[in-house]
């Protein structure tokens, strides 16, 4: 058995080596304490030790010999356990007997001396522990049950947020797609340069949006080149009714985030603020952090929010799935999803026309 092995096992059953080491110890001071023996407790917890280590070493033997990997039944176990108890007392007792150079006396000699009762109650002992360390056994395979359902739950949820995140993207991306090839095919006939600029964006976005539809996590400043792409599409289509301006620190580019968070704000900062709105508007995209949080602003100048808007307001089943209420609903459940409570989108009045959204993400927080 090489060294790596032993350790191994060593790992492996350090509870039940721990346990057992203080149930001996526990043992080896009643002893002392209760029997009418003339031995020290330094002699009695080595005797302790070696039988209480060799009826242990028997169990583990036999169950191996008997039933392998197979998992035995509890009363044949339990059994097993007390059948095993004289052989180990016999195995430690003559180990200790070698040890302190004293004469190993026969069963028949043990048992007139009296010493037949510390016999007896290493059986019960066995019974005892033979319980305990079944049920410790039972409450390990509980806990690594538990742990596969726990993996298997965060295995599906991850499996479900994919899903929600192309789900999204299937609904911005058609409309805004089809929108883009239409204004394109009319440009193609009357500017050219507009129209191959144009095409240069539409490839430009749909690369970085091919590219975060296949990871759980990117960086912002992949975020923020496929917001760029994104509103200079429609920045081409709208003209001078839409200004964009993007503003990401140098040391936040590498900054982690979840992908398809920011563009669903964007979109409706678009669709429901500036593009309404007759002489259109601007919209500003910022981010900053503090010592806790990430805070990322996309500030627009469009039609405001409604007089009745309340965020904590569930949206309404018969609203269409791409109208603003419900992309928010959306971007909040992926953020308690993804970031757990403390992350935010909040909307508020901007001045003095427009929406600030603000999305507010724990820097302590990995993407679950």
């Amino acid at each position: 058995m090489s060294l790596s092995t032993i350790r191994h096992f060593l790992n492996e059953h350090k509870r039940s080596l721990i346990w057992l080491s203080c149930f001996n110890t526990g043992v080896a001071l009643f002893i002392t304490l209760v029997l009418p023996t003339k031995q020290s407790f330094a002699v009695n917890w080595v005797f302790s030790m070696l039988i209480g280590y060799s009826i242990n070493i028997v169990i583990v033997l036999t169950r191996w010999i008997i039933w392998r990997d197979k998992k035995p039944h509890r009363i044949a176990f339990l059994l097993m356990c007390m059948a095993a108890a004289p052989i180990g007392y016999f195995i430690g007792g003559s180990i200790g007997m070698v040890f302190y150079g004293l004469k190993m006396p026969s069963f028949v000699t043990v048992m007139k001396n009296g010493e037949g009762i510390l016999v007896i109650m290493s059986i019960f002992i066995s019974l005892f522990g033979g319980v305990f360390f079944w049920n410790q056994s039972k409450l390990a395979e509980l806990e690594a049950e538990q742990e596969k359902e726990k993996a298997r739950i965060a295995a599906i949820e991850r499996q479900a947020m994919q899903a929600q995140l192309q789900l999204l993207q299937a609904q911005i991306e058609p409309h805004m797609l089809f929108n883009t090839l239409a204004n394109l095919q009319g440009l193609i006939a009357i500017d050219t340069q507009r129209a191959q600029h144009m095409l240069e964006q539409l490839i430009r976005y749909l690369r970085a949006s091919l590219n975060s539809s296949r990871i759980e996590q990117t960086t912002l400043q992949h975020e923020f080149d496929l917001l760029e792409a994104y509103l200079e599409l429609l920045a081409i289509r709208m003209g001078k009714r839409l200004q964009y301006q993007t503003n990401l620190p140098e040391q936040l580019r590498r900054q982690a985030i979840a992908p398809m968070l920011l563009q669903p704000i964007v979109e409706n900062a678009i669709k429901h603020g500036v593009e309404p709105k007759m002489e259109g508007g601007s919209i500003h995209v910022s981010a900053e952090t503090d010592s806790e949080f990430l805070h990322i602003y996309v500030i627009d100048t469009g039609m405001g929010l409604p007089v009745d808007y309340d965020e904590n307001k569930p949206a309404p089943q018969s609203q269409h799935p791409n109208q603003s209420h419900v992309g928010n609903a959306n971007v909040r459940e992926r953020l308690l999803a993804l970031y757990g409570p403390r992350a935010s989108l909040t909307l508020s009045a901007n001045q003095p026309q427009g929406v600030i959204a603000h999305l507010c993400i724990p820097l302590s927080t990995q993407v679950h």
